[in-house]
């Protein structure tokens, strides 16, 4: 069972998040409404009743999807599926795409210049879910166990969630983004890619190049930024002990609701233009585009087969092939790839048995991933991993954290790639990677005074 109790609705959640991140480990799942028409769905909490945090470093070859295994086991809640409540208590937490490095065995070129965890999820009996379809929102809460949130605390939280406070949060970068990479050495690193590709080693790899700063002040603030800046349905903001991400993505990774797996990656860039006929031009463009459904539909191959290790057998279709979705400042070429859980898989293996995304690897995915570790000069950390839930209720939603941000120690860094294919042009791939980040890095990079 759930407790559920009814708050007034809010089309901007943020103010939501904003009354309970004083309560630790704060996490806000985005869906970027009022201004990103694909959301529809919020999700806050904090305060979670038990947490986990693995570094690939620290560790003796264990893997991390045991431990998530571990921890929800501890949490025996029977509760019914609510097509309109995703979230009734579970896991919430951030999976670095370094945790691949766990799963496979990978090389040990790139630098790792962070310290923040690459896997941090908390058990959060209780949430704030905003539904902006209905226009309802709810506190709700697991309930049933002897691990349940009782009425006390839920009364603290209702009069946290209804009572408000200001705002005065402030951020600035202390200097403009630089990249780890010059232009010469991106193109230099495309000629290595490209001549893989001919040799036969892969069809297809994602390079990345990060931009750096300082700052100083509140993340939360650089995100609310941010948020007005690329309102994207799978955005999210979480803070721990070691920093904060702020994630401005686009692109699903895994869903499960209903036992139907669902995955939607994107591949196909193009930018928006202020002119319509320009834009218009772009959007057919990048639909018609033969590099670009060649580039999308290599990775659907991936996830296909990475999707058939958990899903009962012949039933993993493509429903809608080369769709174009259009954000604030990009047009995006749209796969949706579904299928039907195997009951002898949980969501858990699932997300084990396809992390990391393909749409962020390439194909083959470990010839791409140590092609990666070999010519991006630093691990990527939060950047191409995953940031979701996983329900009691037996629902889960994931993100690819593309257009993703971390802040660590003062220093704040966003990271942007796209794939390289045989026929890739390395000026219009190395323009690509700033269309996709400019208007973050502009809108934070405002701040400087």
């Amino acid at each position: 069972m759930s407790n559920r109790r009814s708050l007034p609705y809010v089309a901007d959640s943020s103010i939501y998040f904003n009354r309970i991140r004083g309560l630790g480990n704060a996490v806000y799942l985005d869906s970027g409404r009022p201004l990103c028409p694909y959301g529809r769905f919020d999700i806050i909490a904090a305060a979670p009743a038990e947490q986990v945090q693995f570094s690939v470093d620290a560790t003796n070859g264990d893997n991390p999807f045991d431990q998530l295994r571990a921890l929800s086991s501890r949490y025996a809640f029977e509760l019914e599926t609510d097509p309109n409540l995703p979230f009734q208590g579970g896991l919430i937490g951030h999976f670095s795409y370094d945790l691949g490095r766990a799963l496979e065995s990978m090389p040990d070129s790139a630098q790792k210049d962070t310290r923040y965890p690459d896997m941090v999820v908390g058990v959060y009996l209780w949430a704030v879910v905003v539904d902006h379809h209905l226009e309802r929102c709810t506190l709700v809460a697991a309930e049933g166990t002897e691990k349940s949130v009782d009425n006390l605390q839920l009364d603290q939280i209702e009069a946290l969630l209804t009572t408000e406070r200001n705002d005065n949060s402030q951020f600035a970068l202390t200097g403009q983004f630089h990249s780890n990479v010059s232009e010469n050495e991106y193109h230099s690193a495309l000629k290595k890619i490209d001549d893989y590709i001919h040799a036969g080693d892969c069809y297809q790899v994602n390079f990345a190049q990060r931009f750096s700063s300082g700052y100083k002040g509140d993340p939360w603030a650089a995100y609310q930024q941010l948020r007005k800046a690329a309102p994207v349905p799978y955005a999210a903001y979480i803070e721990t002990e070691h920093g904060a991400i702020l994630s401005l993505s686009p692109e699903q990774f895994l869903e499960v609701k209903d036992n139907k797996v669902t995955t939607k990656p994107i591949k196909g860039t193009r930018p928006r233009s202020a002119d319509k006929t320009e834009d218009a031009a772009l959007k057919e463009e990048l639909r018609s585009s033969t590099k670009d459904r060649a580039e999308n539909l290599m990775i659907v191959d991936l996830l296909r087969n990475d999707l058939s290790k958990a899903c009962e057998l012949g039933t993993v279709k493509v429903p809608r092939l080369f769709a174009v979705e259009s954000y604030r400042n990009v047009h995006h070429l749209v796969t949706t790839v579904t299928g039907e859980l195997d009951k002898n898989f949980s969501e858990i293996d699932l997300l084990e048995h396809c992390f990391p995304g393909g749409s962020i690897t390439g194909a083959p995915k470990i010839r791409a991933m140590e092609i990666i570790d070999e010519l991006e000069p630093h691990r990527r950390s939060v950047y191409c991993g995953s940031i979701g839930y996983i329900s009691f209720c037996g629902q889960m939603d994931t993100s690819i954290t593309i257009r993703t941000l971390l802040c660590e120690d003062n220093k704040i860094h966003c990271w942007a790639g796209g794939g390289i294919v045989a026929d890739s042009v390395s000026d219009m791939e190395y323009e690509e990677t700033y269309n996709k980040v400019n208007n973050l890095l502009q809108a934070l990079e405002n701040t400087l005074s």
